[in-house]
């Protein structure tokens, strides 16, 4: 097997003036192209291990244990380029959007710091990136403000902006949760979609086992800051082998009929 993108090993960290650690003893390895799913309750820290991924921390947060990535070239690195290399998109649509920017120049910012387009370069590729996200009337919303749309399109807005520079590594981080069941179902299918065809990597923080089940290749468990199980995402499912994976496929009533089937965008 070739080396992996991502190798975490023995990570713990602890925020400032906690007693009990986010994490604790973290070993997890993420290959190139996959759709991983982090998965837990509310506190079990997979936000934390995403952000810790990201670069995106406190400096003045307790770590020990590392995280190395291996990037193209075979070159080793702490985090990624962040934009260029790596793109997290936000639990909160609202909170990650600028609210006195249109929306046009949100998407396009990236890519023109990033992939070298002049500033009209940038916003002709910001509008095909608004079609691509399946948004209607782009040229519209290239101008309209983050207050005028909805949350679902707030979402593909944000994912719009997050993979405007190519990046190989997308981090949603309950990117689903914030919305309703359908909506839910629909920004599912579209990162499926998306990373599908850029051949990106999907790291996805969920607390739905249903929707992990779903999307990724590979599923982590976490409880209470510790990895409990991983695997191939049916073998979790089907056999899982620690009781706390149990007790959360067994509280999602949904699973004996999966909920969210995610077809091929049309």
């Amino acid at each position: 097997m070739s080396l992996p993108l991502c190798r975490i090993q023995n990570l713990s960290i602890t925020y400032p003036g906690q007693t009990t650690s986010a994490l604790t003893a973290i070993d997890l390895d993420i290959y190139a192209g996959e759709r991983v799913a982090i998965i837990g309750e509310s506190g079990s820290g997979k936000t934390t291990l995403a952000r810790s991924l990201a670069g995106l921390l406190p400096d003045n947060v307790k770590s020990s244990g590392s995280v190395e990535w291996t990037m193209h070239g075979g070159q080793s690195a702490a985090h990624p380029l962040a934009g260029r290399e790596l793109a997290y998109v936000f639990q909160d649509p609202a909170g990650s959007l600028n609210p006195v920017l249109k929306i046009g120049e949100q998407v396009a910012e990236s890519a023109h710091r990033h992939l070298a387009l002049s500033y009209r370069q940038a916003l002709n590729h910001a509008r095909e990136l608004l079609e691509r996200v399946q948004l209607p009337d782009p040229t519209r919303l290239m101008n309209a403000y983050p207050h005028q749309l909805s949350g679902g399109q707030k979402q593909r807005v944000a994912i719009a902006a997050a993979i405007a520079a190519q990046p190989s590594i997308l981090i949603a981080d309950e990117a689903t949760s914030a919305l309703d069941s359908v909506t839910q179902a629909a920004i599912a299918r579209l990162l499926d979609s998306l990373v599908q065809q850029e051949g990106m990597t999907l790291i996805f923080i969920t607390h739905d086992i249903a929707l992990a089940s779903s999307l990724a290749d590979r599923i982590a468990v976490l409880q209470s800051g510790r990895l409990v199980e991983q695997g191939e995402a049916e073998r979790v499912i089907t056999t899982p082998r620690d009781p706390y994976t149990r007790e959360l496929i067994a509280a999602h009533i949904d699973l004996a009929t999966p909920p969210l089937v995610l077809e091929p965008l049309q």
